[in-house]
């Protein structure tokens, strides 16, 4: 892999000076990047999937519902649809893609929409008999169409960045320099005994500006399986076999909670976002029939599950974020942002 990365090397070099252009021109106001009268929270990533953009914008809807007519906008990745839609009775993963479905399904009183013009959204979202008092922007920090308000970039700890290069020799979409525009770096996935030594050091490679804040977050798995007839409690698993299930970008800290846990299970893995097929459903089937075991399930992520569970007997460890230290901080910036 890494003599085929060489190889491309050169093909990073072209493809980081096109997007260094793109960014110039939007910069200069060559390109038209359009503002909005209503606060936009952009979040997003250099590189490509894996960085915990999902987790990150559930942790801002909790934070600002209570308070805000909340609206989630996502360009809906491999949906079967086009346009403009407003998630609603009739939506399902395909039509709507799988990270609007689980918010739509996880979060009530809150618009979920997918366009891959954002402008167009927001205009369309702006003209609602009740209309948002604030847009979340999931995934959206190259769609420079759109100037948000506030924009958080988000870096996994251990794939920071910085150690990074462009597609398609390493994982980034655009230059390190891109970072520049966001207000909020948060490096995610953090260890729980992450330091705050190593966070300093951490922080002093990303080599925020002064407007810039760098926070710290980890995953919370939850202390129970949820299952469409019942709840299995966590520690329960060491009594199950288990085939694991995933179609995520990265799914190295699920496995690894469950190694560190002694889960028995046999992990099968597919791309992000996968579209599971019949011929994969009956795969799933025929591996999950051969294990022999009075107790066994299969187990997957949530966002697997919402595109799963009518085609096949599924249940999910859910997960949600927290800040390792200075989470009321962040709080405090978007909510004056929003204020």
């Amino acid at each position: 892999m890494n003599k085929i990365r060489k190889i491309l090397h050169p093909i990073s070099v072209i493809y980081g000076q096109i997007t260094k252009l793109r960014n110039k021109m939007y910069d200069t106001g060559i390109l038209k990047s359009t503002k909005f009268d209503i606060p936009v929270i952009v979040v997003g990533n250099l590189s490509v999937g894996g960085t915990g953009k999902t987790p990150q914008i559930e942790y801002l809807i909790n934070l600002l519902k209570p308070n805000y007519k909340v609206a989630v906008l996502s360009r809906g990745y491999k949906r079967k649809s086009t346009g403009f839609k407003i998630a609603d009775n009739y939506s399902t993963s395909e039509t709507i893609g799988d990270e609007p479905f689980q918010y739509y399904k996880k979060f009530k009183n809150i618009i979920v929409c997918v366009d891959a013009d954002r402008v167009n959204a927001i205009h369309r979202l702006k003209e609602l008999e009740t209309p948002p008092e604030i847009i979340l922007l999931d995934d959206a920090f190259q769609h420079r169409k759109v100037q948000g308000g506030l924009t958080i970039l988000l870096t996994p700890y251990n794939d920071l960045y910085v150690d990074d290069k462009m597609l398609p020799s390493g994982n980034l979409r655009e230059k390190k320099e891109g970072a520049e525009r966001a207000q909020i770096i948060i490096v995610t996935k953090c260890p729980d005994n992450v330091t705050e030594k190593e966070q300093h050091a951490i922080a002093n490679r990303l080599h925020p500006t002064l407007y810039q804040t760098v926070f710290f977050s980890k995953i919370n798995y939850s202390e129970s399986i949820i299952k469409k007839e019942k709840v299995i409690f966590f520690n329960e698993l060491k009594e199950y076999k288990i085939l694991l299930l995933t179609g995520i970008a990265n799914p190295k800290p699920l496995v690894e909670y469950l190694e560190e846990n002694n889960i028995n299970f046999k992990h099968v893995k597919y791309p992000d976002h996968h579209d599971f097929s019949s011929n994969d459903i009956r795969t799933i089937k025929s591996d999950f029939e051969k294990i022999k075991a009075d107790k066994k399930l299969i187990l997957t992520t949530e966002k697997d599950y919402v595109r799963l569970n009518h085609k096949i007997d599924t249940c999910y460890l859910g997960i949600k974020v927290s800040f390792v230290s200075n989470g009321k901080d962040f709080d405090q910036l978007i909510h004056n942002y929003v204020g």
